[in-house]
């Protein structure tokens, strides 16, 4: 039953729910009407976070799924402790601290007793984290579209061309690298230069977690022929794709509250049910049955990074409605397409195939129904 892949999340976010309550009363004097403003954007920011990351739940499954159980487990207990607070909380502090050059006690104390100056800190260092986490999240878009092994196209006018350019070596290096000097013109010098530095700093990251997947693959699994992935390989993979994600959340949450506290539980909640959602669909096997599914996650991850890069010109921000909405029509489409595919091939047989970063999905059929 999908109870039981959500009662967690629904105990923990009654906690936090409790906590926003008691926040906002002594924020607020004891005003009811202060702590359901409170309690209202504790909400809001639990939608944004899972609106924003929905797509961060279907590639976490891609990465669960051939992952052997012992680390599996690992994630979805560490890896909530460390999405949770480490990401809501230790992040956004880490940031001030190191950009106001202040030890973690006195950015803690920043955050709770001058919030105004925390938002600004943490705003000006805008440029640098849209160029880690938009570098790093492209890289992971491109390399499930630029590979020469992919069988299954949804959109297939396009994505059957990045396959064939897989061919050129390091070709999705030089797409992200040409949009990062192309944006980086825009700026003024000083800002280009960080934006610059850090794109770099998140494409290095990802070649980094990539060749420790290499060295530490796992075996052949002899029943299934597939390889399992290195438990500690995937674990760092996908906490590093969980921060690039949570820099959209985290710096968008300011436009609802410059409160640390507020954010923390409204996000904190939100990446709960992420984690529920990749449960789920882990167990469920909903990738395999829902062909598509995993190309409309990975479109939607291009689309947040072409948005994360873009958004280092404060000129061509786009509101986080907007960055949540285009993600869940993405999903929405291909899991639509999927659906459409099923029901007019009904006996057909898939099997997953896999790499842990976004394998292909290799049908058994007759036919490849794609849009229009």
């Amino acid at each position: 039953m999908i109870r039981k892949y959500y009662t967690g999340s629904i105990i923990f976010t009654l906690i936090c729910m409790g906590l926003a309550v008691w926040l906002g009363f002594s924020m607020h004097n004891g005003s009811w009407l202060g702590m359901l403003s409170v309690l209202w954007i504790v909400f809001v920011l639990c939608i944004l976070e899972v609106s924003l990351s929905f797509d961060n739940a279907v590639v976490n499954a891609t990465v669960l799924r051939d992952m052997d159980e012992v680390w599996r487990r690992r994630f979805l207990t560490w890896g909530i402790a460390i999405a949770v607070f480490g990401m809501r909380i230790v992040f956004p502090v880490a940031i001030v601290a190191v950009a106001a050059n202040l030890g973690p006690i006195e950015a803690i104390k920043m955050a709770a007793g001058n919030p105004e100056e925390y938002e600004r800190i943490i705003s000006g260092a805008h440029v640098g984290i849209a160029g880690f986490g938009g570098a790093f999240l492209a890289m992971v878009g491109l390399k499930f579209f630029f590979d020469s092994d992919k069988e299954v196209h949804w959109i297939a006018a396009i994505e059957k061309q990045l396959s064939k350019l897989s061919s050129v070596p390091a070709v999705e290096i030089a797409v992200l690298l040409a949009g990062m000097w192309a944006i980086s013109s825009t700026l003024p010098v000083e800002k280009a230069n960080t934006f610059l530095i850090a794109g770099i700093a998140g494409l290095l990251t990802f070649i980094g977690v990539e060749a420790i997947g290499e060295l530490l693959e796992g075996e052949e699994d002899v029943i299934t022929g597939q390889v399992v992935r290195s438990g500690a390989a995937s674990f760092l993979y996908l906490e590093v794709l969980d921060a690039s994600f949570s820099f959209d959340g985290v710096i968008g949450a300011f436009a609802l509250s410059n409160n640390i506290f507020i954010i923390a539980l409204g996000l904190g909640v939100g990446a709960m049910f992420v984690r529920s959602m990749t449960i789920m669909l882990v167990d469920k096997g909903t990738l395999a049955s829902y062909r598509y599914l995993e190309h409309g996650a990975f479109w939607a991850i291009i689309a947040l990074a072409v948005i994360m890069l873009t958004s280092a010109n404060p000129n061509w921000h786009f509101p986080e409605t907007i960055t949540g909405l285009i993600g869940a029509v993405l999903i929405g489409l291909s899991f639509w397409w999927s659906v459409r595919h099923n029901r007019a091939n009904p006996a057909e047989a898939e099997i997953v195939v896999g790499d842990g970063h976004g394998g292909a999905t290799v049908a058994l059929g007759p036919d490849e129904s794609k849009p229009a």
